[in-house]
Order: structure tokens, then sequence, then C-alpha cells
């Protein structure tokens, strides 16, 4: 049996078809409802005779009409030229609400006693440089009304000058023309206010379709100007189909619950209009049949856009902060796989070892600083310390291998001179981002010396009687950083060390400064550690030296920090075999 696939829009359709029926079976509720309590249809002939009209004493006058009009108001006669254009315009009288309103808003000395007909602009000036002359020419021409029209005018005053702001109106009266006004041009206030707002109303009325919209109504919905304010039911058929089952829920609520209730629309078109619904029943009577939906509407896209970037960013803080965390967990581990922690086990060569490592906490704690002291065969130390370019797992990954590489190259009982410049191509063979720079030694314990190659990275610093130096640098200078360029080569420097001396080997992350000078980081680095030495001075045991050299990584360290910093410290102790 064939089975064709569901149409796509289908589900749509029925949700729409369910707010038609649910309309449809209001309004026949209306109807019915109209039929028992409106209509009489058991009226038999002459129950209800007609009135008798009573004799008419007398018409009103035409002022007195004028009077009963609750809007300020002005009777006028236009004066034709020769050709047929309008010339002046005279002010024949006004109502009694036109003369309320300028005693309200102009002192009395700037108008003289209105004593008869007069001509408009004689008596208003300012009103020749406003939309009125033209209003009053089309009214007059096309024998139609004009307006409503915003107009603004400046009446003078012994105080300054008076700004009146109007709605004003022109329409044919006979002959002649009768101009009215609103004060405060309020349509146009209440447009920009539901503009600014994001916020309009309509009522739909159920029994015929009729929609009764507020004036920002096609504003805030992006509808075209002039065009039908869509029905209930035109407004399903516009908003997207996600809409659908809130609005549905939200008229069942108004129409048979008889509460109010509110739902989110989403308007296609170019700006994607997300809207939210608020409506509630209108019924004639308590407790009667909802005859309206009143709802107020207001264009939340904004507020909804915000609250997704919010959204977007929360998760993608927390993907961040997970990422972060087994970012850190990973190099958590691979410190602890990879970093010696030192005992007493270089005490047969003489030596204390002891190592601080500070990581950057910015980088979730993962860096390419590392360390390392290795017995050799023939008696010999390796002693290294190294900060591979970068941050993350790529820097972890980069410290791990040239970690291991140097472990295996010193095998060779090769000089330190040799086993650099082996390390450097290997770092090379790795590709343009395997970069470090480090310090690379070797302790020979029978005569007590320290043979080290510098490749790229600060010099270390050598503690005795109190006095905190800079090493000399091997002749020709230190060498590149390790990874830079294929064949280089590396020259190596010796440094006898007494009892007691201190060998201080670190990373540039524990020194430098954001646009800092390097001598000067040099130069704060010594004096740390000679204030450390009188404050902090390291007991005979291992332990001792450890707790200078957390005593100095604390002095240098602090929120300026942006990299990780490592110290490795080393103190003869005894002559090898001693």
């Amino acid at each position: 049996m064939d089975h064709r696939p569901p149409v796509p829009d289908a589900r749509a359709r029925l949700e729409r078809e369910a707010i038609r029926g649910l309309l449809r079976a209001q309004r026949r509720r209306i109807r019915s409802y109209t039929r028992d309590h409106y209509t009489d249809h058991q009226a038999a002939p002459g129950r209800h005779p007609s009135p008798q009209v009573p004799p008419v004493s007398g018409l009103p006058t035409g002022q007195e009409v004028l009077d009963a009009l609750p809007l300020p108001a002005l009777l006028l006669t236009p004066v034709p030229g020769d050709q047929g254009e309008i010339v002046d315009t005279l002010y024949m009288t006004q109502n009694a609400a036109a003369v309320a309103y300028v005693t309200e808003r102009l002192p009395e000395s700037v108008l003289s006693r209105w004593s008869g007909p007069v001509s408009l602009y004689a008596r208003f000036p300012s009103l020749r440089r406003t939309p009125i002359v033209g209003m009053i020419s089309r009214a007059h021409r096309d024998h139609a009304a004009q307006g409503p029209e915003a107009v603004e005018w400046v009446v003078g005053s012994p105080s300054g000058p008076v700004r009146l702001v109007t709605e004003v109106r022109v329409a044919p009266c006979g002959d002649q023309l009768l101009l009215t006004w609103e004060p405060g041009h309020r349509r146009h206030m209440a447009t920009a206010a539901q503009q600014r707002v994001r916020t309009c109303w309509a009522e739909w009325n159920l029994g015929d379709d009729g929609v009764e919209p507020s004036l920002g109504f096609h504003q805030v919905l992006g509808l075209a100007a002039g065009t039908p304010p869509p029905t209930l039911s035109d407004l399903a058929d516009t908003v997207t189909d996600d809409s659908l089952p809130g609005l549905y829920q939200m008229l069942y609520d108004v129409i048979l619950r008889k509460r109010t209730a509110d739902c989110t629309l989403r308007l296609p078109g170019r700006n994607n209009r997300i809207t939210r619904m608020i409506g509630e029943p209108v019924r004639i009577t308590p407790g009667a049949l909802v005859w309206g939906v009143r709802a107020v509407l207001t264009d939340v896209t904004a507020e909804h856009r915000r609250r997704e970037t919010a959204d977007h960013a929360e998760q993608e803080a927390r993907r961040q902060r997970q990422h972060a965390k087994t970012l850190g967990e990973v190099a958590e581990a691979l410190r602890e796989a990879v970093l010696p922690h030192f005992h007493d086990e270089l005490a047969a060569y003489g030596l204390q070892a002891a190592a601080v490592y500070r990581p950057d906490a910015r980088e979730a704690g993962v860096g390419g600083d590392w360390y390392k002291a290795r017995k050799l065969p023939g008696g010999r130390l390796l002693v290294a310390l190294g900060d591979a370019r970068g941050h993350g797992l790529s820097a972890v990954t980069l410290m791990a291998k040239l970690r291991y590489a140097l472990a295996g190259l010193a095998y060779t009982e090769r000089p330190v001179e040799q086993l650099t410049y082996w390390l450097n191509e290997t770092a090379c063979a790795d590709g343009t981002e395997s970069t470090a720079t480090g310090i690379i030694a070797s302790y020979h314990p029978e005569r007590q010396l320290l043979r080290w190659v510098s490749a790229g990275h600060p010099t270390p610093v050598l503690v005795r009687d109190g006095r905190a130096t800079s090493l000399p640098a091997p002749p020709g200078g230190p060498g590149l950083p390790l990874g830079v360029l294929p064949g280089a080569s590396y020259t190596a420097d010796e440094t006898p060390l007494r009892i007691g001396d201190i060998v201080l080997i670190y990373s540039d992350g524990l020194t430098e400064r954001r646009d800092g000078d390097p001598d000067l980081d040099t130069l704060r680095f010594l004096d740390a550690a000679e204030s450390s030495l009188r404050t902090a001075a390291p007991g005979p045991v291992r332990e001792g030296l450890h707790a200078y050299a957390e005593h100095l990584v604390a002095r240098l360290d602090g929120p300026h920090r942006s990299d990780d910093a490592t110290l490795l410290a080393l103190r003869r102790i005894a002559p090898h075999g001693g």
C-alpha cells in the first residue's frame, strides 16, 4: 500500500481551522443571544403606537448651534479674488469653547476684544505661515472637509511668545467654512507615544468581525498604511505556524473561559516581528456572553533578541567554563605526570632542589613551563627549565615533547651545547609554532661545576654570601630560542659552585610586565632574591630551600602576571661523597 508522506503544513491548517471554528461558534452564540434579547418577534401591530411629535415652538439660531459644539470653533467667510482664488478670510464669529480656549491660553492684553467680522490673518498674523491657509483654500474649492492636521503657531505676549499646538479641521458650512480644533494635536501625540513604547491596542467584535484599532496599530504591527486592520481570522492566517497553538489557547481562554490571557505572535517579514498579545473579554453586562476581544499588543522583538543573545552568551560561557575545567584537569594530570617533585634524591650529588610553579589562572591553569633534574651515566646530573610557546594543551603538548626529547638525548653523554643543538632541531622539525626558550645545564659533582646553555631564556641568578647576581652570559651571548632557526649553534658557560651557593633558574612569567623593560625585570628579580634571603633565610634542610623559593615567588607574583611562572632553586650543600 502506498503511504504518501504527510503534507508539511497540515498541522498548521488544522490549527487555523480550529481558530476559525472557535470564532464561528461564538458568532452563532452572539446572534442567537441577540434574537432572544434584542428583537421582539411577538409584538402585535399597534402594540407600540408611534409617538406623537410635540409642536416645535422655535428652532435654535446658528450661534446657539455653534455654542453647543464641544470643540472650539470659528465660522469663516472666504474672500475670493478676481481669479477665484482666496485672497483673505473673514473671521465671522466663534463659539463659547473658542472663547474659553483663548481666555485660558492667552493673556487678556494680547488680543483686543472681538467686536465683529475681521480678517482672520489681521487678528492672528502668524496663521499665514501655517497649513490653515491651504486647508481653507481646498475646503472652499473642493467643498470637502480637510484635516485633521497638526498646526503650530505663535502669538506674542508681554511675557514672551506663546506657542499654540492644535489639531485643526476645516469643513464647508453652506457658503462659509467651519474651523474647529483640538488642543495639543492629541491624535499625533497618541500615535507617537504608541510608536515610542511599541504598544498598540484593538477591539475585535466577534459578532461581525469589526475591528477598532488604536492609532499606532499599523506601525506597531508593521502593516502598510491604509490597509484594513486584520480580523482575528486574518491574524491567524498572518502569523507563523509556531504561533498558532498559543493564539488558539488565548482566544479559547478569553471567549469561553471569560478570563484574561496572553500569547506570543511571530509575524513573518523583513523584520520577523515578535508581538506579545494580552487579551481580555468584552461583555455588555457582567456574566453575559463575550461579545468581543480587547487586546493590547506590544512589539517585544528587541527584548526577545536581547534575551536570545543573553541566553546564547550564557550557554557559551557555560561551555567555555566546562572547556576550561576539562582543560585544567587534563593539564593538571599532564603536569603531575611530567614535572618532578623533589625530595632528597639529589643529596648524593651534594645538591638540594626546590621548584615552585604558578599556573596562569586566565588560561585554566594550562601553560608551557617545564623543568627537569635527571641522573645521567658517568655521575653527572641534567638540570633544565624551559618555557614552551603559547597556552593551552598545545603548549603542554610541546612542553612534554621537548622534555622527553631532552631526557633521551641526554643519555648520549654529549655536552649540553650539543644537546641544545639537537633539541633545537627537534623543535624546528615539529613546525613553525613549536618554539620555546630554555636553560639546559649539567652538574659535574666531582668538579662542583655547573655547565649551562641559554636558548633565548632569562640568565640564571647566583645567590652567594647574601648577594644575588646574574650569571655572565656564555661567550657570544644567549643562543636563539628553540625552534626558530635550524642549524643554530649554542655555547656553554661554566659556573663553579661553593657550599651554600644557590642557583635560581626561572621563567620570564615570573618577572615580565606588559610593555615592561627586560633589564628592569631582571633588577626587580635580583632585589627580591636578596630581600627574601634576609626575610626568609633558607635553613639547612631542603624544606628551608623550598620555603625560600615560595617566599621569593610570592614577592614577585601578582595580578599583573599574564603567563605561568616557574622557579627552580639549586643549592650546593656538601662536596660529592661528603
